[in-house]
């Protein structure tokens, strides 16, 4: 096991960052163009980036298509997919919609939430796959 990187944390923090300022220009635009009265923004920020994570984790492993070094693989998984996507907020939106007396749309958000999201990182590491085959044929 290796020491604290410091090197490696302020990546990851850079990373969370643009990511956390990329969510709400996203959530900000999306609250614009379709309103309050459904978490459209929330969902699709973790939709993009359940596909994000799938599509990079796979092209920037080792052997990947576009193999990264770890550093630059937490900047992106951990920092900026971390910071992007919004967990934290998709719960309490929930139990706002839990609370507002209306629990099948939130149970409709969370059924829809987790199975779009599986989706995404599911779509995002085929595709990864596929771009990892594809350099790799090229290279023949």
């Amino acid at each position: 096991m290796t020491g604290y990187d410091v090197r490696l944390s302020a990546f990851v923090a850079l990373g969370a960052a643009l990511g956390s300022m990329a969510r709400y220009g996203l959530s900000w635009t999306g609250l614009h163009l379709v309103g309050t009265g459904f978490p459209w923004d929330t969902l699709v920020v973790n939709i993009a980036g359940s596909w994000l994570i799938g599509l990079y984790a796979v092209i920037s492993a080792p052997g990947g298509c576009r193999p990264a070094d770890p550093v630059t693989r937490q900047f992106v998984l951990a920092g900026f997919c971390g910071g992007f996507t919004t967990f934290s907020v998709f719960s309490l939106e929930s139990l706002w919609l839990m609370q507002s007396g209306d629990p099948g749309r939130a149970a409709l958000y969370v059924a829809v939430s987790l199975v779009l999201w599986i989706a995404g990182v599911w779509l995002g590491s085929r595709m990864g796959r596929h771009w990892n085959a594809a350099a790799e044929r090229r290279e023949r």
